[in-house]
């Protein structure tokens, strides 16, 4: 098996845009449980849907769909860069 090495520059870029990406999606994941499950679910109590509360069903639901579809787009993000910076697996 070959190893790869990556120059310094490549090394620090690859690194740079993993943690953008976590930032994000972090981010994004922190703005649906914690803003709209706990922040904005007195608001978001006012609209039904099926008989649950909005604000429960983000709490309760929401956040967790949001992760799973979250850890989905971030193993595309990072197969594509590894791609990019020529250290797949493939």
């Amino acid at each position: 098996m070959e190893v790869i090495q990556m120059e310094e520059r490549d090394l620090k870029g690859y690194w740079k845009r993993n943690l953008k990406y976590l930032g994000i999606l972090l981010s994004i994941w922190f703005v649906v449980s914690y803003g709209l499950g706990i922040l904005l679910a007195p608001a978001l109590n006012e609209i039904q849907i099926a008989g649950f509360k909005l604000g429960f069903w983000f709490a309760q639901q929401g956040a967790i769909y949001t992760f799973v579809i979250l850890i989905f787009v971030y193993v595309y993000l990072m197969n594509k860069l590894d791609r990019e910076f020529n250290v797949n697996e493939d």
